[in-house]
């Protein structure tokens, strides 16, 4: 079978951009992958080319049983069905809109199904489901990666309510995919619309869009003549969800295979790891702790330099792929996660990320979440859990955002939602209190079988300065009150609250910074072989014991 029909080459021929305008040498503009090296506009390909540019050479194996269409409906618009069906295929060289097979990434396995716009637009009719369909069921046969590349126009018209069906059948074999534990990943060109977007295209865990890609459920023609509304500038491009929180990644072509390839490494090694690091466990765990009073550890904890989540992530993981947007509303920069490598195991992190300069602290809101970071981390945290990895997360906010939006989008139900999804996991949570933890914002990240905490963080039920106003109208009880609401690591030790603490220079930790995170490295390293082999069910039900023990009264 052939992927994609032969394309003139010869000297001469040129093509026009339709976004810039230039004309462009095509044999240049094939080199290229087929972006405009003016605009960085990213042209049509089908099915062949976009596999070929992605897969290891001479991998690519197409499955024998490929479905080709019927006509359910003896379906004839100006042409009878089968007839536009056959001039479809002499055009595109392919047999279907999709065609589905397995390959190597990277050298790594993987089950792949890719559309092509040029066959009838990309739609999907009963086919085309069953290509997505079976792709899904030869990925979960397997074990292995499924990945899908999509250009679609939506639901085939001629094939009536038997295409609408192919939603039902192509999103039920995703959520088995899921509920089997296989890291299903949707790679979405222009344009990609209708019954597609509403059904496969957008369930997989991880959502990559090529840069300037129309993605949607109705076109913008179509809205703006149902609406008479004048639509927002970049509407439906890959951008624009990005920001929406909707999609994790927007790719160049250049960079999508080093991506996907990375993404591959790291679904291999969910079961990796090694154990260097238990030698250390000991030693770390009952480390000396120096007894400073609160309102200076407060000071430390607060301290513009220390390190945030993102100085940990670059020092302490050997891979790192952010994932972004809680798929519902946007993406909460007070909130960083994504897949990673510590010494070769595979984890999900996430945390509250502050920075260190003015620009910086005011972009991440100083890290404190809206409702949708809460909901990004609840999405990546139930991602975990189908993976089957453990989830480590570092803690370091004054609390949530408050105001009026975060209030009307739910801020509370946000966080409530985000404590009981870690509750429930039934995989591994390493928590570790990195900086200052306060209140519901941060608990909202601690739910752990195990919580860390560096020596000169603090963690609270409020702020001493609002606990000072609240009690006294003014902040200026707030040092006493520290000391008296017991926030810093020795007595929270005492109390329970945290398991074990992690040893900083004797100035705090933003004097040696790599000396603190190689620390936090080594102690996150023990308690992840401490946990390697845990059932799933003994990951939550410790977790559960762990919380229902704290603050019993007689």
């Amino acid at each position: 079978m052939t992927l994609s029909p032969p394309v003139d080459t010869a000297a001469g021929a040129w093509v026009r951009c339709p976004r810039c305008s230039v004309t462009l040498y095509e044999p240049r503009l094939r080199r290229d992958q087929q972006v405009c090296p003016d605009c960085g506009h990213h042209h049509r390909i089908g099915a062949g080319e976009r596999i070929d540019q992605l897969v290891d050479p001479g991998s690519w194996v197409p499955a024998d049983d490929q479905p080709r269409s019927a006509d359910p409906l003896g379906f004839s618009d100006t042409l009878p069905y089968p007839e536009r069906v056959q001039r479809a295929r002499r055009r595109s060289g392919l047999d279907e809109a999709a065609v589905h097979g397995t390959a190597t990434i990277g050298g790594r396995p993987v089950v792949l199904a890719a559309m092509d716009f040029g066959f009838l637009g990309g739609s999907m009719g009963s086919a085309v489901g069953e290509v997505i369909t079976r792709g899904a069921e030869d990925a979960m046969d397997r074990g292995w990666p499924y990945l899908i590349l999509v250009s679609s126009g939506g639901a085939r018209m001629q094939e009536g309510c038997l295409s609408l069906m192919q939603l039902a059948k192509t999103a039920q074999a995703m959520a088995e995919a899921r509920r089997r534990g296989i890291l299903t990943i949707g790679v979405l060109a222009d344009p990609t619309y209708g019954g597609v977007t509403a059904s496969f295209a957008t369930l997989a865990d991880v959502l990559i869009a090529e840069p300037g890609a129309m993605i949607g459920f109705a076109g913008p023609r179509v809205i703006e003549n149902a609406t008479r509304e004048r639509l927002p500038e970049g509407f439906q491009t890959a951008e624009y969800l990005h920001g929406a929180g909707m999609i994790d990644r927007v790719e160049p072509r250049k960079s999508l295979r080093s991506t996907l390839t990375r993404l591959l490494i790291l679904d291999a090694g969910r079961s990796a790891g090694d154990d260097r690091s238990a030698a250390l466990h000991d030693r770390l765990d009952t480390a000396e702790v120096r007894q400073r009073p609160a309102a200076d550890v407060l000071k430390l904890a607060r301290q513009i330099q220390r390190p945030v989540t993102s100085d940990y992530l670059e020092a302490i993981c050997d891979d790192f792929v952010e994932l972004h947007g809680d798929r519902t509303h946007g993406d909460d920069p007070a909130v960083v996660g994504g897949l990673a490598s510590i010494g070769g195991r595979t984890v999900m992190v996430l945390g509250h990320e502050k920075g260190h300069d003015t620009a910086t602290l005011v972009l991440r809101n100083f890290g404190m979440p809206q409702p949708e970071g809460y909901r990004k981390a609840l999405r990546l945290l139930r991602l975990a859990e189908r993976l089957d990895v453990p989830v480590i997360t570092f803690v370091d906010t004054q609390g949530a955002a408050p105001g009026v939006a975060a209030e009307e989008r739910g801020q509370a139900w946000a966080i409530a939602e985000c404590i009981a999804g870690m509750a429930e996991l039934t995989v591994p949570v390493i928590s570790v209190i990195t900086g200052e933890g306060g209140s519901g914002g941060a608990l909202a990240l601690a739910v752990g079988n195990r919580v860390l905490m560096l020596e000169n963080a603090c963690y609270s039920v409020i702020s001493p300065e609002s606990c000072s106003t609240i009690l006294y109208g003014h902040a200026g009880e707030a040092a006493r009150l520290a000391e008296t609401m017991k926030i810093t690591a020795p007595e929270l030790i005492k109390l329970g609250v945290v398991d074990a603490v992690v040893p900083e220079p004797d100035g705090g930790a933003h004097t040696a910074p790599d000396e603190t995170t190689a620390t936090v490295r080594s102690m996150i390293m023990a308690e992840l072989d401490a946990v390697a082999g845990w059932s799933g069910e003994k990951c939550r039900q410790q977790r559960f014991d762990r919380f229902r023990a704290l603050g019993v009264t007689a």
